[in-house]
């Protein structure tokens, strides 16, 4: 009888090598499951992230939600504010210099262009049969806020073309800083400030109101 020899035998693969190799394999193994569990766990961080990032995502929409229901509230209550004290005072000012208005627009007035896009808006809006005031009302004037007026007073004029009444302009100031009064004053504008719970005309000697 003709005796067969394992090759593996003639290559030296001997008990220990064969129970290495099962060693080494079950290393890889466990290897192979730690990265895969790693993997599970990275991807379930990821997925908390994510919800943690969408949460976020909708509280921060809520708060700005609730700011902006805020300040439109803050913008209202300024509304009643010049309705109901400024508004009074300034038409007060107005006719201790001669002026009689018949209507006091104290919710002011939006002018729109075409496609009903509005081109500018006014704070209160004095009127009678000889001419228009426009007044622009703010709780801190600034330089600036001149020009911006006068572009109002321009598109005013633009709309009320074939009106023959002259138009006026006027900004009152809770807080009224030197540079922007002689800003509105050089531009011919009527400048009203904040006296306790009145409004004061503060006028120098000779002033001329610009007319459009």
């Amino acid at each position: 009888m003709e005796t067969v020899v394992n090759p593996d035998y003639e290559r030296g693969l001997t008990f220990e090598k064969v129970w290495a190799l099962i060693q080494e394999n079950a290393r890889e193994q466990k290897e192979t499951n730690r990265q895969i569990q790693e993997t599970d766990r990275q991807m379930k961080e990821t997925a908390c992230r994510f919800k943690e990032t969408e949460k976020f995502i909708k509280e921060t929409g809520r708060l700005v939600k609730e700011h902006s229901k805020q300040i439109g509230g803050l913008h209202n209550s300024f509304g009643e504010l010049a309705e109901h004290l400024v508004a009074p005072g300034i038409a007060d000012r107005f006719n201790e210099l001669g002026y009689h208005f018949d209507s006091i627009a104290t919710r002011g007035a939006t002018i729109y262009g075409k496609q009903r896009k509005i081109r500018a808006e006014i704070d209160i809006l004095l009127e009678n049969g000889d001419c228009i005031i426009a007044v622009e009302v703010k709780s801190k004037v600034t330089p600036g806020d001149a020009e911006h007026h006068i572009r109002r007073l321009e598109i005013l004029r633009e709309l009320k073309r074939h009106d023959q009444r002259k138009i006026y302009g006027a900004i009152a100031g809770a807080v009224f800083p030197r540079e922007a009064k002689e800003a509105a004053l050089a531009s011919g504008l009527y400048v009203l400030g904040q006296s306790g719970d009145t409004m004061t005309m503060e006028l120098p000697d000779g002033f001329i109101p610009q007319e459009w």
